[in-house]
């Protein structure tokens, strides 16, 4: 047979793409080709945007950087020679660290019906969110795939701000409201963020903004000043220890005071300036959309079940097909191919990001899964990822293998041993649900 010259698979030519790891109720799925580094330089041109604080993470030393909401965005500071990813890890988890966040676009929805356009966007319910509070949310499309899941921000009865993550939130929101009709206004705001992050995050950012941070509850939020500019400060982020958000008005007019501000300020607890801590929150099972997650995902599969309350009383996008599964699940049938779990896993300290989704095997060495988001845990003194694995191998305890590039391997050309555990790995500053869901001994997976 001739090939046909598309990626097709033939019987003289296997399917590049892994065709052993079932991602059959996909219709793009996930690229498992094991390509390696890309060892290319990034170009900065004029097509993407540079946030306000971009040559402030270059004077701080930002060395590499990746593309988020089609911004630029810092992903490394110290150099690998210095000690590299892990040596800002140390600086999270043992003094506070400032993170140029600027890529998560403020999306505010303003206007008369602006709590019930967004309770019909999203699967929570908004009208539990009272003014000044926010809460984690997600999106989903009428298949109940998840568009984003953003922080929502309520600053008022009539305002909310979706500080969004890495997809085109301002244009769905709009284009939805074009057929739902609401009388709300939807726009993009010049509004950034930094996070404060770590154990001394509470005593700095008190120095800061006074007293008050001590009784600000998590996700409460504060409107007030930093050296003359307006911000918004949140107890938020993408850590799982202590910290909070800086949301910055008029930030292209106020980036350069706000940040020398929190430098200058920052110097006597030690303050180091870092990348977003993927290592952090993968112990602490955030998830990263894109990389754990996308449209194509349910939160079923991803440990987000509490996201989809079964008693919400606004309509929903993506209700009807949620409910459905949610309806085989609770019927003991499980409408997915795969399944996010938590691993413990062998080999050399994985201690940067994985240029690629590592194989999942089982201990027959069939391929069945691929991991999303490995690093390294200090603490555990071990490697841990989240990743993928089909339904019937995703209990805990269950035992794997994962394909590790061979700089990680304990054994050339072999895969390394791996089990399925508990997400989080390690506890937080502040419990996600389902950590109080497990104290309380609910069952928070469905």
């Amino acid at each position: 047979m001739q090939d046909r010259g598309d990626d097709r698979p033939s019987p003289h030519r296997p399917h590049p793409n892994v065709a052993e790891v079932d991602q059959s109720d996909r219709l793009v799925p996930v690229n498992l080709r094991q390509s390696g580094p890309t060892p290319v330089q990034m170009l900065i041109s004029t097509r993407v945007r540079k946030s306000p604080f971009w040559h402030l993470s270059i004077e701080a030393g930002c060395w590499r950087a990746t593309v988020y909401n089609r911004m630029y965005h810092p992903r490394g500071y110290i150099r690998p020679e210095d000690g590299g990813a892990m040596a800002e890890y140390d600086a999270l988890v043992n003094r506070v660290t400032l993170w140029n966040v600027a890529v998560e676009r403020q999306i505010r929805v303003r206007g008369p019906e602006a709590e019930a356009f967004v309770n019909r966007v999203i699967t929570r319910d908004a009208t539990k969110i009272a003014p000044m509070h926010g809460k984690y949310v997600i999106l989903c499309n009428a298949r109940g795939g998840i568009l984003n899941d953003p922080v929502l921000l309520r600053l008022d009865h009539d305002e909310f701000w979706f500080s969004a993550s890495d997809s085109d939130l301002l244009l769905w929101l709009q284009g939805v409201n074009v057929g739902l009709g609401y009388d709300v206004d939807i726009a993009e705001l010049d509004v950034s963020p930094l996070q404060v992050q770590g154990p001394y995050s509470e005593e700095f950012m008190a120095d800061l903004f006074g007293a008050e941070i001590h009784d600000m509850p998590y996700y409460g939020l504060l409107e007030t000043e930093l050296a003359g500019c307006p911000v918004v400060v949140s107890q938020t982020g993408f850590s799982g220890e202590k910290g909070y958000e800086i949301f910055v008005r008029d930030s292209t007019l106020n980036a350069e005071i706000v940040w020398y501000a929190l430098r200058g300020q920052g110097a006597r607890y030690g303050l180091r300036v870092i990348a977003p801590a993927h290592h952090r929150r993968i112990a602490a099972g955030i998830l990263s959309w894109g990389q754990d997650m996308d449209v194509e995902t349910s939160p079923f599969q991803v440990n987000l079940a509490y996201q989809v309350p079964r008693k919400k009383e606004a309509d929903y996008i993506g209700r009807a097909a949620l409910e459905a599964q949610r309806t085989e699940i609770d019927g003991g049938r499980y409408p997915f191919r795969l399944k996010l779990v938590g691993l413990s896993m062998g080999g050399a300290p994985v201690t940067d990001y994985a240029p690629d989704f590592w194989l999942i095997a089982t201990p027959e060495r069939k391929r069945v899964g691929y991991v999303t988001s490995p690093w390294w845990s200090p603490e555990l003194g071990h490697n841990i990822a989240l990743g993928y694995v089909p339904w019937a191998l995703s209990a805990i305890g269950t035992k794997l293998k994962v394909e590790l590039p061979e700089a990680y391997t304990d054994v050339s050309g072999q895969p390394v041993d791996a089990e399925v555990v508990e997400v989080p790995f390690r506890p937080s500053a502040h419990p996600s649900a389902r950590e109080r869901a497990r104290a309380q001994g609910r069952d928070w997976s469905v």
